[in-house]
C-alpha cells in the first residue's frame, strides 16, 4: 500500500512554477491546462496542414516555391504554437500562484498574421490557377 498523496510543491516540475506562491483554486489551474491543450491542438492542426499541403502538391508534380513557403510557414507556426503554449501555461500558472494579473501574449497576433498570410497566398494561387 502506498502512503497518502503528497502536496509538497518541491516534488513537482517545473520548479519555477511550483516553488513560488500558494495553490490557486483548482478550477483556474484546470482552465489554464485546458487552454494549453487547445494551443497544442492548434499546433497539431498547423503541422498537419503544412505537411498535407506539401504532400498533396507533390502528387501533382514538382512543388513550386509558393507551396513550399505556405507549407513551411504553417509548420513553423505549429512548432511555435507548441513551444509557446508551454511557456504561456508556465507564465499564467506562476502568475496565479503569486496573485498577479495574467500577462498578455503575442501568440494571438502571430497566429492570426500567419493564418491571414497563408490564406492570402492561397487566394492568389487560386485566382492564378
Amino acid at each position: 500500500m502506498s502512503g497518502p498523496a503528497t502536496t509538497d510543491p518541491d516534488g513537482r516540475w517545473p520548479r519555477q512554477v511550483y516553488a513560488v506562491g500558494t495553490e490557486p483554486d483548482p478550477r483556474f489551474t484546470f482552465a489554464n491546462e485546458r487552454t494549453f491543450l487547445a494551443w497544442i491542438r492548434t499546433a497539431l492542426g498547423f503541422l498537419a496542414a503544412g505537411v498535407a499541403i506539401a504532400a498533396v502538391a507533390g502528387l501533382a508534380g514538382p512543388v513550386g516555391l509558393e507551396v513550399r513557403v505556405a507549407s513551411v510557414a504553417l509548420i513553423i507556426c505549429g512548432l511555435a504554437c507548441g513551444v509557446l503554449a508551454f511557456r504561456r501555461w508556465m507564465i499564467n500558472e506562476r502568475a496565479m500562484r503569486l496573485g498577479e494579473p495574467l500577462p498578455s501574449s503575442p501568440m494571438l497576433l502571430i497566429v492570426t498574421a500567419v493564418v491571414v498570410g497563408v490564406a492570402l497566398l492561397a487566394v492568389v494561387l487560386a485566382i492564378l490557377a
